[in-house]
């Protein structure tokens, strides 16, 4: 679809583009499909407001941004040579200096222009560029909003209302001849400031100190206060039109002449190529695979530990979501880690959907039903479960503890923490690190600026210094997840993290399997009532130890020590004594000592000597000397006992804060039922009901797939084609598609079925049921029973319409093309 004319609008443009580039359009501005539009014309509307240009913005890299920018201070249209001059300079500042920048920029601008293009913020042909309104008002320079090039308003901008009288002295301080048309007047100065040789001239007369406030003004902000009896410096700029008023107390240095200043520059350093990531550290990669390796174990079992610990129920939920600081506190300690990396595991978990709210009244964390699947997979897979899961989690671990918009303080498992650009970072953070030769680590800064140079407008600041903005955060953050987790060993990408990026779960699963170690079955059992666990435990193994005895310390090995409250639980999960003391004979490569064997009889003597259960509750023992022991303890006050019998004693608290209490006290009581039979405790039995984890909120409009993308060019195509048809009046004459065609029903009638007959098109007004009016180009198929069956080029497929509701109908013009 050529055209033999340079475009007049947007629309025009978008109009001769082909099938191929109108797709390009949607896919990087996936915005413009919501709804998809009727015709090219509204396709051009919505691409040219705020919000979608705003958007389409946000998503250039640095150099296509300059490259916008520098168009937004050309003029309107720019040829091709005024764009690329602005983005290299003259030339006459440092010879050259900047010859190796004016190579790389003329060889990255048809690039930058043809991204610009492709997106349709920028239209027209090489030698009348124009950008799109609404990206120029947005880079514009304004008093309210300076440009990014630090440019400031034209001398015609700059003197709109200035009185002729004011011109005339300018004109005159300045050299020039003067003139009583300010139009002219205007001309004339900015053909000064333009002029290399007789603005040179000008500024040798100029005192020092008026080229040092210029030199504050140049590369912007071009504003700046004066106060009513400038210094002599600023008189002499402000008399001869360097700098000119904006309001009583500001004025401005004028574009034409900052250009000049700047050796025609729009921008300080233009950025054509991104920087390159460098590297930190070369390792060996099979080195690199092992420490990944590792650290995926680490995370596997990290995060196991976790939903251990919160088996029989975890902690309540605040009332406005999310975990309390003490609590948080708590499960750091529990996994002897710092707050933030429990943090992160706590929502790692979370988004995995292994944790979630049991919806109870008294509403507690606890593991969900998938939790027990995860668990019976293999180790590889389940690393690969929880990466999958971190790379396109939108909740963002790193913002706990900060504030959100209204100053409240944001907890883990709250809400409030869903970042839509975290995904992206993330992935786009892994591929710069795959592109990295195997076993590289990266320098961090390198990285941010690159991410940076890719994404310059996103976040508060886009300095290359600063690390304040969003992306830069969310950066910073994965390159530490990413080493917790194992998707990187000792900074450098591991080889089965690629495989995950590139080949999928699969080949990730089967390239860690090797390096996880193989599980043990035995432990070492010391006389300090501690076993070692040199490895991995199998599952079997590990589940009884954590019931039956505490972990003291991870590492390379697990310390596990063994307690009379450790004992006790083991005891209370419906073991015995003797499967105790059998267990551990079986999985023990050393022989049980023999003070472990003397607690576990100890504890199991005591076990359930006392009773607890409902009164609202009550203790009861045989031997009426230990109740005495009881009452006669102070200890005992809080739980407000009196004896009911020898044997008895009914409390006012509830059974299970009265076992708790009792056994703070040093005693170890069992809990019984109605019917006075020892209540079991089986540990794990605490489950959510079946949860689905929380959607990861998307930045914007999913990318439209191949299909979707052909379908939506087809109905613009069509929609334009009825907007644009040219059709035949009943006089015969051609005219143009506007108002609906009107025809009575007779001759409504006859010429549908003399279209399907033929298998011509024709241009039908048709009214919907709700009295919505459109125009429409269709291809009758079969005209009966009061309807029309005709394929819709408009919405390219076959319908069918009451031919009641169609206004009229006329034919096409000989040259008008479907």
């Amino acid at each position: 679809m050529g055209m033999t004319t340079p475009p007049r609008t947007l629309a025009e443009a978008l109009r001769a583009r082909d099938d191929e580039s109108l797709a390009g359009l949607l896919r990087a501005r996936p915005d413009l499909l919501s709804p998809v539009p009727n015709d090219i014309t509204q396709l051009a509307t919505r691409a040219g407001t705020r919000a979608s240009v705003v958007r389409a913005l946000e998503h250039l890299d640095r150099f296509a941004l300059q490259t916008a920018e520098a168009l937004a201070v050309a003029p309107d249209p720019a040829p091709y040579d005024i764009l690329l001059a602005l983005l290299t300079g003259d030339g006459q500042d440092d010879g050259t200096a900047r010859d190796d920048a004016g190579t790389a920029i003329r060889s990255a601008a048809p690039g930058a222009l043809a991204t610009l293009r492709e997106q349709a913020l920028v239209w027209g042909e090489d030698g009348r560029l124009r950008l799109v309104r609404t990206a120029r008002e947005l880079l514009a320079p304004s008093p309210q909003h300076p440009s990014p090039t630090g440019l400031g308003p034209t001398v015609a901008e700059a003197t709109a209302g200035m009185s002729p009288g004011r011109l005339q002295e300018i004109l005159a301080a300045a050299g020039l001849p003067a003139t009583h048309d300010p139009v002219s007047a205007v001309a004339s100065l900015s053909a000064l400031f333009t002029d290399r040789t007789r603005m040179g001239e000008l500024l040798d007369t100029a005192p020092v100190e008026a080229l040092s406030v210029l030199d504050r003004l140049v590369w912007g902000p071009p504003y700046g206060e004066v106060t009513p009896n400038p210094t002599p410096p600023v008189k002499w700029l402000r008399d001869r039109g360097l700098l000119l008023p904006v309001s009583t107390r500001t004025v401005v240095l004028p574009r034409e002449a900052a250009l000049h200043l700047r050796a025609g520059r729009a921008h300080r350093v233009p950025e054509p190529l991104p920087p390159a990531v460098v590297a930190a550290a070369t390792r060996d990669p099979q080195a690199v695979d092992r420490a990944a390796a590792g650290q995926a174990f680490l995370a596997v079992s990290t995060v196991e530990e976790l939903l251990t610990s919160w088996n029989g129920g975890g902690p309540p939920i605040l009332r406005a979501g999310g975990l309390s600081v003490r609590e948080l506190k708590r499960t750091a300690a529990v996994l002897d880690v710092s707050e933030p990396i429990a943090t992160f595991w706590l929502e790692l978990a979370y988004a995995a959907g292994l944790l979630a709210s049991d919806g109870e009244a008294d509403e507690r964390y606890a593991p969900t039903p998938a939790y027990d699947d995860w668990t019976e997979l293999p180790v590889q897979d389940r690393w690969v479960h929880l990466a999958t899961t971190w790379l396109t989690a939108t909740r963002t671990a790193g913002l706990v503890g900060g504030q959100d918009a209204k100053g409240r303080a944001l907890s883990a498992l709250g809400p409030d923490l869903d970042r839509s650009a975290a995904p992206e970072v993330r992935h786009r953070i892994l591929a710069l690190l795959a592109s990295l030769d195997p076993g590289t680590a990266p320098d961090p800064e390198t990285l941010l600026a690159r991410l940076r140079w890719e994404r310059p407008l996103r976040g508060a600041s886009t300095s290359a210094g600063s690390t304040t903005d969003l992306r830069s955060r969310i950066a910073l953050w994965t390159l530490n997840e990413s080493e917790l987790l194992g998707i990187t060993g000792r900074g450098a990408l591991s080889s089965q993290s690629r495989a995950l990026l590139d080949s999928g779960p699969a080949k990730a699963a089967a390239l860690l399997a090797p390096l996880i170690p193989e599980p043990l079955d035995h432990v070492l059992l010391q006389a300090d009532l501690t076993a070692v666990a040199p490895g991995p435990l199998e599952r079997p193994l590990a589940d009884t130890l954590s019931v039956l005895a505490d972990i003291e310390s991870k590492g390379g090995a697990t310390v596990y020590r063994f307690t009379p409250g450790s004992v006790r639980r083991a005891l209370d999960a419906g073991q015995s004594a003797a499967d105790l003391h059998a267990f551990l004979a079986a999985h023990s490569r050393t022989p049980v000592p023999q003070p472990l064997s003397y607690l576990i009889d100890d504890v199991a003597r005591r076990h359930g000597h006392l009773r607890i259960g409902a009164a609202s509750a009550y203790v009861r023992c045989d031997d009426e000397a230990v109740l005495n022991e009881i009452l006669a303890d102070r200890r005992s006050a809080t739980l407000r006992l009196r004896r009911l019998a020898p044997t008895a004693l009914a409390a006012q608290i509830d059974p299970a804060s009265l076992l708790e209490g009792l056994r703070e006290m040093g005693y170890a009581p069992a809990a019984e039922s109605a019917e006075g039979d020892v209540l079991i405790t089986r540990a794990g039995t605490r489950r959510t009901p079946p949860r689905t984890p929380p959607a990861p909120v998307p930045e914007g409009p999913p990318v439209p797939d191949g299909t979707l993308l052909g379908a939506a060019v087809r109905a613009i195509r069509a929609g334009d084609t009825a907007a644009t048809v040219v059709h035949k009046e009943t006089d015969g004459t051609a005219a143009t598609a506007g108002s609906l065609p009107r025809t009575t029903s007779a001759e409504t009638l006859a010429t549908v079925q003399a279209a399907a007959m033929t298998g011509s098109a024709v241009w039908i007004g048709y009214v919907n049921a709700e009295g919505a009016a459109s125009q429409r180009v269709i291809a009758p198929v079969r005209v009966e029973g009061g309807f029309v069956t005709a394929y819709d080029h408009t919405a390219d497929e076959v319908r069918t319409y009451p031919l009641h509701r169609i206004t009229g109908v006329a034919e096409l013009a000989d040259d008008a093309t479907t």
